[in-house]
């Protein structure tokens, strides 16, 4: 096998969560164009259908499921759509997620339940879910994020927690599973990027934070993200579990 070859997911099948935009759409995309089958889950299922046609004209099958990650019951019906619809499960990647910019004194429990329960524990019960009926060679990769890692320009506190938490969480499902079930975890931490959640930040804030904290200075750019999670979902990165990839443009490490 050539080692372009182990990057290939043909056979495999993949759920994505938060697949109906944004980064979530692309990495559907990305799986798709690396030979996987997809199962696309989000709650706006209507948005599903234009990323359901792109997966199949890459010559892919595409399964469209309403789920909301918050939900465990909505989870276990993911996992078991998946199964029905293809027999067998091989890749989840945690991408569905949400964010605020609410300064702590002003933050509700509400606000902050709300991220969490989606961020983390909607993480936590889809690799639940489908590490149930995962088979040994499977992949998970939960997307958290580089203010996991450092400091945001923005007071966001419930969005922070929550992606930390998720780095921690990665490095507890790898080694309760890998070696017992065969089941990577990884975790990627992107830095900023061009999508729904960037979209409403005043780019004179954001830009200056960008060019003072990341080497290269820039927004990232969606295929330099997909090709991060293709490579943990895959054999080339079968001998890595239990890690947090930063692809953030050298903003943790600077």
């Amino acid at each position: 096998m050539g080692v372009l070859d182990l990057f290939r997911l043909d056979g495999k099948v993949a759920v994505v969560t938060g697949a109906s935009s944004g980064l979530g759409a692309g990495f559907a995309r990305a799986l798709a164009e690396a030979g996987a089958d997809i199962v696309l889950a989000a709650r706006r299922t209507d948005r599903l259908t234009e990323v359901a046609a792109d997966v199949r004209e890459l010559g892919r099958r595409a399964l469209i499921v309403t789920a909301d990650v918050a939900d465990p019951a909505a989870c276990d019906a993911l996992a078991q759509a998946a199964i029905d619809e293809f027999g067998h499960l091989d890749i989840l990647v945690n991408n569905a997620g949400v964010g605020t910019a609410i300064p702590a004194t002003r933050e509700t429990p509400a606000d902050f339940r709300r991220v969490v329960d989606v961020n983390l524990n909607g993480a936590y019960w889809a690799a639940q879910a489908c590490g149930r009926v995962m088979r040994p060679g499977s992949s998970i990769v939960n997307i958290s994020s580089v203010l996991a890692l450092i400091k945001s320009h923005l007071p966001q506190a419930a969005y922070a927690a929550s992606k930390a938490g998720l780095i921690g969480l990665t490095r507890d499902l790898a080694q309760q599973w890998s070696g017992r079930k065969g089941i990577r975890v990884n975790a990627i931490a992107p830095g900023y990027f061009a999508s729904e959640m960037t979209a409403g930040m005043s780019e004179d804030e954001l830009m200056p934070f960008i060019a003072q904290h990341s080497p290269l200075g820039r927004l990232g750019e969606q295929h330099e993200l997909d090709a991060a999670v293709v490579f943990l979902a895959s054999g080339a990165a079968s001998y890595i579990t239990g890690t947090t990839l930063a692809v953030d443009g050298g903003m943790s490490g600077h």
